[in-house]
């Protein structure tokens, strides 16, 4: 059974997770190391989160402002959530969402957005479809909003 680990909390991970997420999304290790770095108590953004099995990532998601698209107002954004093929099926993408959307509320944010291509995956986690937006880079994408309900767990 693997581990949900929050790299404000397990700091040590932050330059293995960086370039995980580097080498799965095409974009430069510092600036993963970079958003990571502003982690802070103080803050409910950036967040970043890994699903570990053993040494090994097998999942994750990072919570930032704006995930490289035109509406500044939808914000913040989860973005960068990617299981590695061998373990999906297993519920690490709902278990990472779980977590991401408690922890967002514990901070007092109780709106979070996404930007994807995906057009079922999300609704059966409670996201809802709310708009397209123009992607950095001219590409429209769908946008979806998750509003946190307590489940009295």
């Amino acid at each position: 059974m693997g581990k949900m680990i929050s790299l404000a909390e397990t700091r040590q991970l932050i330059p293995q997770a960086a370039e995980w997420f580097s080498k799965i999304w095409g974009l430069p290790t510092e600036a993963y190391l970079d958003s990571m770095g502003e982690m802070s108590a103080e803050k409910a953004v950036p967040r970043w989160y890994v699903y570990m099995e053993e040494d090994e990532i097998a999942g994750g998601l990072g919570i930032i402002e704006n995930d490289f698209h035109e509406r500044k107002d939808l914000t913040p954004n989860l973005c960068a959530i990617y299981v590695v093929p061998k373990h999906r099926g297993r519920g690490i993408a709902g278990r990472l969402l779980a977590r991401v959307c408690e922890d967002m509320h514990e901070v007092g944010v109780d709106t979070l957005y996404l930007v994807t291509d995906h057009t079922t995956f999300y609704e059966r986690y409670g996201w809802k479809y709310l708009c397209d937006t123009r992607e950095h880079g001219g590409g429209m994408a769908r946008v979806y909003v998750h509003e946190y309900k307590d489940t009295g767990r």
